[in-house]
């Protein structure tokens, strides 16, 4: 894949406005949509669908913040989900516990919402965290660590989405 930031005209940032990327989106797709080359060569028409592919697979990186952290370290070549580097604070590590231990105690939809609007926070806090590590203080090594915390709250996240259509 090129440079997703690229792609959109976008700079490389982890604070991305969604409506920007949104815009940028429709309008890269517009020029590159299959639709357009229904008339031309099977080989600008394959080329089509790849490039429309890719315009695609980009937006769908940049659009979440776990995946474009990881995108930006990745360029800065750190590999932020090493399964040999797997230090969190000792501070995550306790709030994790917390979150578990709401979630399996959490017996109806109510309870839920409560864990989902907590997470919910935290993710925005960590995004926020994110946005100062990356973007102003080059912090790379704060962030790998914090993106990786933001990881774990984004799948924890999915397993109370889980819990919803369980009660």
């Amino acid at each position: 894949m090129s440079d997703a930031f690229a792609l959109f005209g976008l700079a490389p940032r982890f604070a991305l406005e969604r409506a920007a990327l949104d815009a940028a989106f429709r309008a890269v797709q517009a020029q590159v949509h299959p639709d357009k080359f229904a008339h031309a060569d099977a080989v600008t028409q394959r080329q089509a669908v790849e490039r429309a592919t890719e315009v695609n697979e980009a937006y769908q990186l940049l659009k979440r913040p776990v995946a474009r952290g990881a995108y930006l370290l990745r360029q800065a070549g750190i590999e932020p989900f090493d399964p040999a580097n797997t230090r969190m604070s000792s501070a995550f590590l306790m709030q994790q516990i917390e979150w578990r231990e709401q979630l399996e105690a959490a017996t109806d939809v109510g309870a839920l919402e409560v864990l989902e609007n907590s997470l919910s926070e935290a993710a925005r806090a960590y995004e926020h965290r994110l946005t100062i590590l990356i973007d102003q203080d080059a912090d790379l090594v704060s962030a790998t660590e914090t993106l990786r915390e933001l990881r774990f709250i984004e799948k924890l996240g999915e397993e109370i989405h889980a819990a919803f259509d369980a009660v």
